[in-house]
């Protein structure tokens, strides 16, 4: 049975100050908790405090990006090994705001995802349409697109070690939620396209929601059948709030 994850995705948000207080909370609020696992994705120079705060403790940490580049002349980048030496163990890939901001190509992305899986992180591929394409009937396509740029550049195998996030873009920050029905479909559409290449992978592959996920609508959500999770946003910068999502997982 697929073990579900909560990850949250501080995005930039923080402070010295702030994260002592929510990182302490979570570690209190979530001290026992072992119906799931959880993580947050920090701010790259947090890095070093979010180690110090959760060693121990059973929250994981991982970072928001990382460079398809090993290491070289590349300033600015933050390579796999780096992240490594913080003990990271996950690192976002090709979120929504990396791809419209940035101008993310899924190329890009699949090579970012190639990076972390060789390095031994686990990386989380976020994928998911806009309001116009969902309205125009191409979210499959969208989403296809998206997945098959890392499966022709990683293969399927490496899915084993590695989440996907299905993320609406139209509903990240917004307040808009998918209905747990539209979100299960498009899970189930994503378990399906990874069956199509190795069926015991895709049996056993994590797949997050993310989109405005709140402690409110949290357990309908879990409640799916292929929904494993949930990658959340704001909401996990508020620690009653994350530890409340969290505890919507049912044991």
């Amino acid at each position: 049975m697929r073990r579900k994850l909560v990850a949250g995705n501080w995005k930039m948000h923080g402070s010295l100050e702030a994260n002592q207080q929510l990182l302490g909370a979570l570690v209190e609020g979530l001290r026992g908790y072992d119906a799931a696992d959880v993580a947050v994705c920090v701010p790259a120079p947090y890095l070093a405090q979010t180690r110090s705060m959760l060693s121990g403790s059973n929250v994981a940490w991982g970072a928001q990006n990382v460079s398809k580049h090993a290491s070289g002349a590349y300033t600015g980048e933050i390579s796999a090994s780096m992240l490594l030496d913080f003990d990271c163990r996950y690192v976002l890939i090709g979120h929504s705001e990396r791809r419209a901001l940035y101008g993310e190509s899924d190329h890009a992305a699949a090579a970012k995802f190639v990076a972390a899986s060789q390095a031994g992180l686990v990386p989380v591929v976020c994928v998911g349409e806009t309001l116009s394409e969902r309205e125009t009937g191409v979210t499959e396509a969208v989403i296809a697109r998206q997945i098959e740029a890392v499966l022709s550049l990683a293969g399927v195998a490496a899915f084993s070690n590695a989440v996907i996030a299905y993320e609406p873009v139209w509903a990240i920050g917004t307040g808009r939620t998918a209905t747990p029905e539209q979100a299960q479909q498009v899970h189930a559409f994503i378990r399906g396209l990874i069956r199509q290449h190795d069926a015991a992978v895709a049996e056993g592959l994590v797949i997050l929601y993310g989109g405005s996920v709140k402690a409110a609508n949290a357990a309908s959500l879990f409640g799916q059948p292929d929904i494993d999770g949930g990658l959340v946003g704001g909401a996990s910068l508020v620690a009653d709030e994350f530890v409340a999502i969290c505890k919507a997982v049912k044991s």
